[in-house]
């Protein structure tokens, strides 16, 4: 491997130059300065035009119902609860407890004011009328009323019917409804346009249920956090605030609705009872005073010991059997067949507790839709026929737990039958008489039980309380959208990503030659050197007196040239191309110009006899030149150069007419003649030629030249046609190839080519920043 291919694969191993990746982005420093300035534009407009929204927020307590002067009552099942923390967030989130809320609120209209630039809602204090429904038509909603207030008495209303003036205070029909328009405040003067919004409250209150966050607050077990976004604050508070207020109602509603139930069921047995205790009274009072029966107490003392044992067992006995058939005969009767059936009092059976409550549980549910919907509703039919199973698994245990009594109370009657037989000692009056006493007491017992019952219900209706208590009242934060630090954050991070992303993609999309190392990895081609955008456009830079950076540059170039032929002859030196355009004329003329500075004798020659150029850039004639002495047999090489008159030393052949066939023309025995002759008369000839990447006019002039300077142009030529200069030095079609790179900025990350050049020269005076702007934007 040669020391130049040597070098080659170590800068292929490289890492990446982070300077020059970033400076291909800082030139374009004024689209990231503009970019960001209009998207922080857009997010202010964005911010200062967007309807901000606040979030509300209050906590709610969930008492325990176990806990608190209620729980005496707890054995006749009246304030038991199997609700859980769940239940109650599914109670606050239901949809008939928002539709309350939002009818006791009179929600059913929305009202806007119009701005300069958006309509706003307005709420509360600030609203410059209401309006008060007395009839609408489900065709009213999503309505919208136009109405312009022209002074304190009168208005202008514009509807879909047509448009009327109206005063304050005056009844409107309209086929869609019947409502009044209050008057503004007596301070409000100036005109204004009021846009009014009618609702359905079903829907509106389906649209705030979703909106309503209710959870645990903070891992609670009893207290819960219900929060809602809405634009109006002062709106959001209500609205929270109003279901909390409701939720409570509608608890201290069902206890009410509970223990009212069963005082009236108690009044109802204590009547019957009490004309039952006084027939048994008279009937103890007629037997004692024909028996002359004043006192049995001392009678059958062992006799008495047992039978008080059976008879207070059948006493409770009696009592849970009255009860049950209480409790049977008030489901049978049709009155009651929506209203709550009572505790099952002191019949300790889970499945009947059980059944009872879920049966009770129905018909609150059943009261609670029925305020919202028709009985002839699917889901109030669906619950009556619940209730109606419920009915019949209750009667049905009923008959089951009745039955089972009857037989214990059978079974105490055999054994209270055999003690008597036991005791026969005792007379019959004494025996009959304790019968009638204990059918006495077995109705007192029951008396004093509904009278102690109907007491404690009274006590609970009359301190009913809800079972829930607002920790925190409703507040608004914000605003929470749009997050003005957020927003001005993703504008200035897509003021800067958007522009990248363009010079990204622009620099993925661009095939040409953008650095360095752009050339050292397409081929093994050594670099001569780089030039610089000259900044004029002149064709030659290059002049005794010159110390421009530029001419530095090609005196930086001759001498790697000096050094890259060292030991060889390179008299002739050919000059080409992938394509026009790449600054082949304005090397060679530069070249040539910056060896005659050494007291050379140089003669550049104009090759292209496709599209001359050379006497053109330079303004000399082209009547005579190459062309002229291929034909002619007797025209000296004299008549063919040009001297330049500025540069003592440096002539110019140039191509003379273009011949018809250029491609054959070249290749005449005559061209090696007239280039072996120049040879002979200076001291380096220069040839430029046409690009080789175009036609073979350069390759067929390879055989008379000692090397090849192969021009390349910063972000003009193509990646791609970097293979043919590869393919000259592979195949060693050429001599002594080598790269020059020309039109280098600084953000084509020169490797030192040209290092030094522009030492000791100062310009005369900088460009002004207008001049840098106008140049920077011609991208």
């Amino acid at each position: 491997m040669s020391e130049t291919e040597l070098e080659f694969s170590e800068n292929e191993s490289e890492p990446v130059n982070i300077k020059n990746l970033i400076s291909k982005y800082l030139r374009y420093w004024y689209l990231f300065v503009l970019s960001i300035i209009l998207f922080l534009g857009a997010a202010y407009l964005y911010v200062r035009y967007t309807t901000p929204l606040y979030s509300i927020s209050s906590t709610l307590l969930v008492k325990d119902d176990k806990q608190g002067p209620t729980m005496a009552l707890n054995d006749m099942g009246m304030f038991e609860t199997t609700q859980g923390i769940e239940d109650e967030i599914i109670i606050l989130k239901s949809k008939s407890l928002m539709e309350r809320a939002l009818s006791e609120m009179s929600l059913n209209a929305t009202y806007y004011v119009e701005g300069r630039v958006k309509t706003i809602e307005v709420y509360g204090e600030e609203l410059p009328l209401k309006l008060i429904t007395s009839k609408l038509d489900s065709s009213a909603f999503g309505r919208s009323l136009t109405i312009h207030i022209k002074d304190n008495t009168t208005f202008e209303l514009e509807d879909n019917h047509g448009s009327g003036t109206y005063k304050f205070g005056q009844e409107i029909e309209r086929p869609y409804g019947t409502f009044t328009v209050t008057a503004p405040p007596r301070d409000s003067r100036s005109e204004r346009t009021v846009i009014v919004m009618l609702h359905d409250i079903r829907k509106l209150a389906s649209q705030y249920n979703n909106r309503l966050i209710v959870k645990p607050y903070d891992n609670s077990g009893r207290v819960l956090e219900l929060s809602l976004v809405d634009p109006v604050p002062e709106k959001g508070i209500d609205i929270i605030n109003k279901v909390t207020e409701v939720y409570g109602k509608e608890i201290i509603d069902d206890k009410r609705v509970l223990a009212s139930n069963t005082i009236d069921f108690i009044d109802d047995r204590l009547l019957y009872l009490t004309d039952e205790l006084s027939d048994v009274e008279k009937d103890v009072e007629s037997y004692k005073r024909q028996n002359a029966v004043t006192d049995v107490a001392a009678a059958g003392g062992l006799y008495v010991a047992n039978q008080d044992e059976y008879s207070k067992q059948l006493a409770d006995l009696a009592i849970q059997i009255d009860v049950l058939e209480s409790i049977e005969s008030y489901l049978n009767n049709e009155e009651n067949q929506y209203e709550l059936v009572p505790s099952s009092l002191n019949i300790n059976d889970p499945t009947l507790n059980s059944l009872i409550g879920n049966f009770n549980q129905l018909q609150l549910e059943r009261q609670r839709i029925l305020r919202t919907t028709r009985p002839n509703n699917p889901i109030v039919a669906s619950v009556d026929e619940q209730l109606e199973n419920l009915k019949g698994n209750i009667q049905e245990n009923i008959q089951n737990i009745r039955q089972g009594l009857s037989i214990t109370r059978e079974s105490l009657q055999t054994r209270a039958s055999a003690s008597r037989s036991g005791i026969q000692q005792v007379p019959t009056m004494e025996r009959e008489l304790l019968e009638i006493n204990r059918d006495q007491a077995i109705k007192t017992n029951v008396y004093l039980y509904l009278l102690h019952k109907r007491e404690e219900a009274a006590i609970s209706l009359a301190a009913t309380v809800s079972n829930s208590r607002v920790i925190d009242p409703a507040t608004a934060s914000g605003p929470v959208h749009p997050q003005t630090q957020m927003v001005y954050l993703i504008a200035l991070l897509a003021g800067i990503a958007v522009p990248f992303a363009g010079i990204t993609v622009k620099n993925m999309l661009n095939d040409t030659v953008e650095q360095t190392r752009d050339v050292e990895q397409a081929t093994a081609t050594p670099v001569l050197g780089e030039l610089n955008n000259s900044g004029t456009n002149e064709t030659l830079v290059v002049t005794q007196d010159s110390r421009s950076p530029i001419a530095e540059q090609f005196r930086l170039i001759r001498s790697n040239l000096q050094f890259a032929t060292a030991g060889k002859e390179n008299k002739v030196i050919l000059v080409t191309s992938s394509m026009s355009g790449e600054g082949k004329t304005f090397f060679s003329v530069n070249l040539a110009s910056s060896l005659v500075l050494t007291g050379k004798r140089v003669v550049v020659v104009g090759f292209d006899l496709r599209r001359p150029a050379l006497t053109e850039r330079l303004g000399l004639p082209n009547n005579l030149g190459i062309t002229n002495y291929l034909i002619s047999d007797t025209m000296p090489v004299e008549e063919i150069l040009q001297p330049m008159p500025d540069l003592p030393g440096l002539s110019i052949v140039g191509v003379g007419p273009v011949p018809p066939n250029p491609g054959e023309f070249i290749m005449l025995p005559e061209v090696g003649e007239l280039i072996n002759d120049l040879k002979a008369r200076f001291d380096y000839v220069i040839i430029d030629t046409a690009p080789v990447g175009q036609v073979a006019d350069a390759l067929a002039l390879t055989p008379y030249t000692d090397s090849c300077i192969y021009m390349v142009r910063y972000n003009y030529t193509s990646k791609s046609q970097l293979a043919i200069v590869d393919d000259l030095y592979k195949s060693k079609k050429v001599k002594h190839p080598m790269i020059v790179l020309n039109d280098a900025k600084k953000e084509n990350g020169s490797y030192g080519y040209g290092y030094g050049y522009g030492y000791g020269y100062m310009e005369e005076k900088k460009p002004s920043w207008r001049k840098k702007m106008a140049k920077m934007s011609l991208w």
